[in-house]
């Protein structure tokens, strides 16, 4: 029996690559709403792959339809991310590693980043970890996120020096943290567009209107190596 895979895509530009594979190759839209939502099939794998919207809620909401509505056993995305330390543009990353920096109750003397009864970090699928290390050219990162574009210098450094993170998005530790309440396996895909810094507007938007195959294509040599 085929595994149920489920994908998550941020933007139009990041899902449109995915979206030409799959239809050229018999998919088929599943529906416009509450997503954007395709159905693709792979040798090993039924895949659900859904466009989510930007941001930890528009993340959090499109992996708990794919867990819920479609019962996927396992969950990938891809996009795009902002260096912090160790990467240069152009790097392609797993993430090893999730967790929330903008989310803050160090007034009652909780860590940042840190939620009541709730781990700190958020960690990938060690069966997914152990299938990416199988792909030739991507590096593990440590990843965090927040609900905005990190293009600050002085922010970027405090996450560098507070959490240890390698590069930055604005999806993946919500996601990892529903697929973590939900029991169901996560890994994160990220290429680096930039620096995180005042130049990285520009930099990511060169990137993310390439609208390039190359994350989709690694998904799907995910997909297989499971």
């Amino acid at each position: 029996m085929k595994r149920k895979i489920g994908f998550i895509f941020a933007d139009e530009m990041e899902f449109k690559p995915f979206t030409e594979i799959a239809l050229a190759d018999g998919g088929a839209m599943l529906s416009k709403r509450p997503l954007n939502t395709i159905r693709y099939e792979t040798e090993n794998a039924e895949i659900i792959a859904v466009e989510s919207g930007i941001g930890k809620v528009n993340a959090a909401f499109a992996a708990t339809y794919l867990i819920m509505d479609h019962q996927v056993d396992a969950i990938l995305t891809a996009g795009l991310s902002g260096a912090i330390q160790h990467f240069r543009k152009g790097d392609v990353v797993f993430g090893t590693s999730y967790v929330e920096c903008d989310f803050d109750l160090t007034i009652f003397d909780f860590q940042p980043g840190e939620k009541p009864g709730e781990p700190r970090v958020r960690t990938a699928s060690e069966e997914l970890l152990a299938a990416v290390k199988t792909i030739d050219g991507l590096l593990p990162a440590r990843l965090g996120t927040g609900d905005f574009f990190l293009a600050d210098p002085v922010k970027k450094e405090a996450y560098k020096n507070e959490f240890d993170i390698e590069a930055f998005d604005m999806e993946t530790a919500a996601e990892a943290s529903v697929c973590d309440r939900l029991e169901t396996p996560f890994l994160a895909i990220r290429k680096i567009s930039d620096d995180a810094d005042d130049s990285a507007s520009d930099s990511y938007r060169a990137l993310n209107d390439l609208a390039e195959k190359a994350l989709s294509e690694v998904l799907l040599e995910l997909v297989k190596a499971l």
